[in-house]
């Protein structure tokens, strides 16, 4: 994290995404009304209601504050899971034996060959809908990918030198992969996390839009589900869908610019040798 450094478009990452982690914090602070008060259904912008109402009399405006709190949890705890098992499949499957990266390598090929949306979308059908079931459904397939660049960036390194020292001195494979591999992948780890991230949140609104979301929770894509099942799209009501579609775009992008142009683009990504206590 030391080798990262700052630049202009990953500042402005930083601050789009600085900006939404503020509002999904703060939402019953920062909501002008709560969910529970209702006012004259299907009105447009107004002083007193910014983005208008929902069908329901809802105030849209604050929907769309709440609905980041739900959109970046499920977001971050996706992707940290996802990072997680990828990269404890992908370490121990480029550095242990043949026999054990053969397996985990078949089983990340037979992985990989399901198409992920439509088996989320089965998943989230067939489990009571919950932020948690949607979490766990989106991390089945999508450690994949993570897993198979792991598994090539770790084969590459273990036939340097600094592995071959600790192996030679009878180091314990597991301290030689999350002590001394574990280190010089974190680049690819932490790229990875952002871009886990930018696939989770769109698939959280998908499925909330297909109605396989949470009903007790906002959400940005429950308001597009609304919207659309509401007739507001066809009605033109675009302060109505607009403004989500938006909100998750500044997201995503803001995690596609800290992982570009800050993680990937400073991160020196040279392999140092350590140096061996004997």
């Amino acid at each position: 994290m030391r080798k990262i450094r700052p630049n202009l478009f990953m500042i402005i990452g930083v601050v789009i995404l600085a900006f939404f982690l503020f509002v999904a914090i703060f939402a019953e602070q920062l909501m002008p009304y709560t969910m529970d008060t209702l006012n004259r259904p299907m009105q447009g912008p107004s002083p007193e209601h910014i983005l208008g109402t929902n069908d329901i009399g809802q105030d849209i405006f604050s929907e769309l504050i709440l609905g980041t709190r739900v959109a970046l949890t499920i977001g971050i705890v996706s992707a940290l899971i996802v990072v997680t098992i990828g990269t404890v499949i992908g370490i121990c499957s480029g550095y242990l034996g043949k026999r054990i990266e053969k397996l985990l390598r078949e089983f990340t090929a037979i992985c990989m060959a399901i198409p992920s949306l439509p088996l989320t979308i089965v998943l989230v059908t067939f489990m009571r809908p919950s932020m948690w079931n949607i979490v766990i459904a989106i991390c089945i397939t999508a450690w994949t990918s993570t897993a198979r660049v792991i598994h090539a960036k770790v084969t590459e390194l273990k036939m340097l030198p600094f592995v071959k020292i600790e192996e030679a001195l009878g180091q314990r494979k597991i301290v030689i992969m999350f002590r001394h591999l574990l280190p010089n992948i974190m680049d690819i780890v932490l790229m990875r996390a952002t871009l886990a991230v930018s696939a989770a949140m769109p698939t959280e609104a998908s499925l909330s839009f297909l109605g396989l979301g949470m009903f007790d929770q906002k959400s940005w894509g429950s308001i597009l589900y609304y919207a659309f099942h509401r007739h507001g799209v066809v009605a033109g009501f675009t302060w109505w869908y607009v403004p989500p579609i938006v909100c998750i775009s500044l997201c995503i992008f803001s995690f596609m610019l800290i992982g570009y142009y800050g993680i990937g683009s400073s991160v020196n990504t040279k392999i140092e040798a350590r140096e061996v206590e004997a």
